[in-house]
């Protein structure tokens, strides 16, 4: 049995409506659709990480070669990230989305076809660019349509979908990559499927209200507000006026709202983010996106090499980095569970200095097993750090700038990730995986530190 909305209701504002709703199956929709296109970025960067361990043995490539192929994907991540945050203020997330998707999707087919160093690189800087924007926005969209009281635990949900991304890429890393010489080239064509689900982005998937409201575009917010609320079953069909007087007529805008009086805002610039009131949690954002970047990828890009190097064979060092993938997502679920209980900031610090006492394990393991051990504990902490940060960085900003504030959060972190790679090899080196991992911990430390500094929004509805 539906329930009619009351006269009252009608006239709260759209947001208001929104937030008001339980978690429905357009929710659900959305949650999957988007964490689709984020599973196949994880797929994507996780091949990677397989592919540098094969190109050592059948090109023979240099470490230095390697740290390159990595890092001119990181380079196009991070001024894909800052477009691409700009952009989703500019014309809308789900546009970029789609966008994105497309991008890196072809980049990487046309990768698989590499015929030199050289080249791999060009296209990973291309594939970079695509990958650096869709996360920062499809966090962004999905935090803009979930409950404020679950918000955390969707986009944290919403995260989770790297890891079983990362899975995939585990295991075609493991049954493909060492068929043959060739084997990576077929790794990587099939990373080319997001250019295919693009279309599905761009047709299914609903344009935030937030977003639509603040671009005057008052019409179609009505219409996506309601689809939900039909999904919600608070409403239904003969509830709802004809389109023709939400959209007014021939497509104009009907003001049914008092809302839907209220001019465009200005469009983004990047410099708002560090204007007096934003500059403090902007700074210190981007200080824990560093070094949660910087660990994370100089960890596990390299983890099969670094395995590989410690004596396993190829098969070995792919089905151990497989299990160590595994512990993401249980790190995910937990982390999904305490951003709702004890609240983001806490959440984050925590991970991050679970993250830190597993890095710390990992430089003094001895023996495969120890190394396991000490790679699931580092899998778990680490993926639930991220899964908490995704849920924080979206809710600092308004709606104006939260794709904006997003995307330069993710794209300053790149620079971390270009810059880890290049430097793993000098670290180790110098002082082994000792040295390497227990840099890795002081880093942790450091972005559990900056964590504690973040506004805590738990609960708390978005900015407009």
């Amino acid at each position: 049995m539906t329930t009619k909305t009351t006269p009252g209701a009608d006239r709260a504002t759209r947001t208001t409506r929104l937030d008001a709703l339980p978690f429905t199956r357009e929710h659900l929709r959305l949650l999957f659709g988007s964490g689709a296109g984020w599973a196949f970025d994880a797929m994507d960067v996780g091949l990677i990480s397989f592919v540098l361990a094969q190109l050592a043995q059948t090109w023979q490539a240099s470490p230095t070669e390697l740290s390159w192929i990595a890092s001119a994907g990181f380079v196009g991540m991070a001024i894909g990230a800052g477009l691409g945050g700009l952009l989703a203020d500019r014309i809308g997330r789900r546009q970029v989305f789609a966008l994105t998707l497309l991008v890196y999707g072809l980049a990487t087919g046309a990768s698989a076809l590499s015929w030199s160093i050289g080249s791999l690189i060009a296209w990973r800087f291309v594939v970079g660019l695509g990958l650096g924007a869709e996360l920062p926005v499809a966090s962004t969209l999905v935090s803009e349509f979930a409950p404020p009281r679950i918000r955390g635990r969707v986009v944290v949900a919403l995260e989770a979908f790297w890891a079983l991304g990362w899975t995939v890429a585990a295991v075609v890393g493991y049954l493909v990559v060492p068929t043959g010489d060739n084997g990576w080239r077929w790794a990587l064509a099939l990373g080319a499927l997001p250019a295919l689900y693009a279309v599905v982005v761009r047709r299914g998937l609903p344009e935030s209200v937030r977003f639509l409201d603040a671009r005057g575009r008052h019409g179609q917010a009505e219409a996506t507000v309601r689809r939900f609320e039909l999904s919600a079953g608070m409403r239904t069909e003969e509830d709802l006026p004809p389109a023709d007087d939400v959209l007014g007529g021939a497509g104009g805008l009907r003001l049914d709202h008092p809302d839907d009086a209220v001019a465009p805002r200005p469009a983004p610039r990047v410099r708002d983010l560090l204007s007096s009131d934003l500059r403090g949690r902007t700074l210190t954002l981007w200080l824990v996106w560093l070094a949660v970047n910087f660990a994370y990828y100089g960890a596990f890009i390299w983890l099969p090499t670094l395995l590989l190097a410690s004596g396993m064979s190829l098969v070995h060092s792919f089905g151990f980095t497989l299990v160590i993938t595994l512990a993401q997502l249980p790190g995910y679920a937990v982390s999904a569970l305490l951003v709702e209980r004890w609240g983001r900031r806490p959440t984050l610090a925590v991970f991050l200095l679970g993250a830190a006492l597993a890095a710390g394990l990992f430089a003094t393991a001895d023996g495969g097993a120890a190394l396991l051990g000490a790679g699931m504990l580092l899998s778990f902490f680490n993926l639930g750090a991220w899964g908490a940060l995704y849920a924080i960085t979206p809710e600092l900003y308004p709606t104006r700038l939260r794709g904006t504030g997003s995307g330069w959060a993710a794209g300053v972190g790149r620079i971390a990730s270009i810059a880890a790679p290049l430097l793993v090899p000098p670290l180790r080196g110098v002082g082994g995986t000792t040295l390497l991992f227990t840099v890795f911990a002081v880093v942790f430390v450091v972005a559990a530190l900056g964590a504690l500094r973040l506004p805590e929004r738990r609960g708390q509805v978005l900015e407009d």
